[in-house]
């Protein structure tokens, strides 16, 4: 069996889930649309910073968030199944797996965040703390830049 990768599993699922851009969602919002943000980041990169009232579900426990009788049953989300979802993670890729999921899952209008919270930020779309302080973009621009330590990276003799 040939070795798949993260970026090959993101790729076999991309064209089954409708992706936004920061912009996109700006004139969804602007129009009025009531969208349902889900953040399915785990929870310190949530507790960090996170679009305002945003509904917390790490990736992790995703299935059973959305299903009744499950102690990681979220009502809101189990609710939702007819409610604009934009689904955001870090970067965009997590955010795809649980778009896909959701839609197996019954789920009519789900779109996926591309670029994340990153791209969120880079937009200068509002982000907050804990406690609901408003986020400086440059803050945020910190926070989301890439952090890859050399004992993270490829060894050469694997190139």
């Amino acid at each position: 069996m040939k070795r798949v990768t993260y970026k090959d599993l993101v790729a076999e699922i991309l064209p089954e889930v409708h992706e936004c851009f920061p912009w996109d969602v700006k004139k969804r919002l602007e129009k009025g649309d009531d969208l349902l943000f889900l953040d399915v980041r785990e929870n310190q990169e949530h507790d960090t910073m996170r679009i305002k009232d945003s509904l917390h579900v790490p990736r992790g426990i995703l299935e059973t968030a959305v299903e009744w009788d499950h102690e990681e049953t979220e009502p809101e989300l189990v609710n939702a199944r007819e409610r604009q979802i934009v689904v955001v993670c870090r970067s965009g890729s997590r955010s795809v797996f649980a778009a896909h999921t959701l839609m197996r899952m019954g789920y009519k209008h789900v779109t996926s965040l591309k670029t994340g919270l990153r791209g969120w930020n880079e937009f200068d779309m509002p982000l907050v703390d804990m406690k609901g302080n408003p986020v400086a973009p440059e803050l945020g621009d910190r926070y989301f830049a890439n952090k890859l330590l050399d004992f993270q990276r490829k060894p050469k003799d694997l190139d």
